[in-house]
């Protein structure tokens, strides 16, 4: 026989699962992660302050109003200004309050603004430099190139504790999602675009990162490790790199661009000198132009046949026409 207060609690016992659940996304080593699961905890206590109220005067006038009840019965009773005030403004006061909290932590927690501080209680010191990771989301694994180091590594990326870092980030071919869950929020990476993350970790040890936007087949092991190190730890781990005899240059990365799933982490010793920007403006190939020259181009043939217009007295000239309709680019590759 199940005692009376076992059988009670068994309801409760699914709870129990969640005890080995990895809480990261509440408690990070992050601060722009602490920042935003503190921006998080404020909103969800905002909100229940009306849910919770509301729910316990749903229970409450259910049993006060039930049959047989001894409940004051007035039904004639129509209004009440109190009421009313109660109502609509404690709604309203908690709405304007999270307008006000989203509208600072949106500016406050821009990816692309550069940090001011190590966490709530260090500012950055003056000496400090910014660390610079540029990653490639490619199919169905993750590219981080470290252009002041001149190393580049798959599937793993290291970064020192306390350090700010920015991300400069892309994709190859369709659109992924950059996530850290400990360090910061979710950054979308595109193909042909370049977004960015600010960010710093804050304690060592090692973590996962992941692409949380769905890209095909392999997407469920697009993962990558992340460890967080100690500066002296980050130079040792960047020497040891440096001395791999691998080259990652344009070549070799239109090898590895290829669709592939559960990569095994490789380091490259040395990176081709701007191979992000050919990555990003779409021209690692050879013979190819670079976005940004045809977008030059195009705007210095646009900007030639505006001014052949305004020096035009009776219409388009010839020229100006001409101008207009060519629509191939200027055979010059970018250097």
């Amino acid at each position: 026989m199940i005692p009376k207060i076992v059988r009670r609690g068994l309801p409760l016992l699914p709870l129990a699962a969640l005890a080995g659940c990895n809480t990261v996304v509440m408690n990070p080593t992050g601060d722009i992660a602490k920042q935003q699961a503190d921006l998080i905890t404020i909103s969800v206590a905002l909100m229940l302050l009306i849910i919770v109220p509301v729910m316990i005067l749903t229970v409450l006038f259910a049993w006060r109003y039930r049959k047989n009840a001894n409940a004051k019965y007035e039904p004639d009773w129509d209004h009440s200004t109190k009421l009313e005030l109660v109502i609509w403004g404690a709604p309203l006061l908690i709405i304007i309050v999270l307008g006000l909290i989203t509208w600072v932590s949106t500016h406050k927690l821009d990816p692309y603004r550069p940090l001011d501080r190590l966490d709530e209680n260090r500012p950055i010191p003056a000496s400090t430099k910014v660390l610079e990771v540029q990653v490639v989301a490619l199919d169905w694994k993750w590219l981080f190139i470290y252009p002041e180091q001149g190393i580049a590594s798959v599937n793993q990326l290291v970064t020192p504790i306390d350090t700010p870092i920015r991300f400069k980030m892309t994709a190859s071919t369709v659109m992924n999602t950059f996530y850290i869950p400990t360090l910061a929020g979710m950054i979308y990476t595109m193909p042909g675009m370049q977004t960015e993350l600010n960010a710093v970790l804050n304690k060592a040890g090692d973590y996962q990162g992941l692409s949380a936007n769905f890209s095909g087949d392999g997407f469920s092991h697009m993962k990558f490790a992340y460890k967080g190190v100690t500066t002296a730890e980050f130079d040792a781990w960047v020497q040891e790199t440096k001395a791999n005899t691998a080259v990652l240059d344009r070549a070799d990365y239109l090898v590895l661009e290829k669709p592939t799933a559960k990569e095994a982490v490789r380091h490259y010793g040395q990176v081709e000198p701007a191979l992000f920007n050919r990555i990003l403006n779409r021209c690692v190939a050879e013979g190819t132009m670079c976005m940004n020259q045809q977008m030059h181009e195009d705007m210095k043939r646009n900007q030639m046949a505006a001014a052949i217009r305004q020096q035009s007295q009776g219409g388009k000239s010839a020229l100006a026409e001409a101008l207009e309709m060519c629509v191939a680019p200027i055979n010059t590759l970018m250097k």
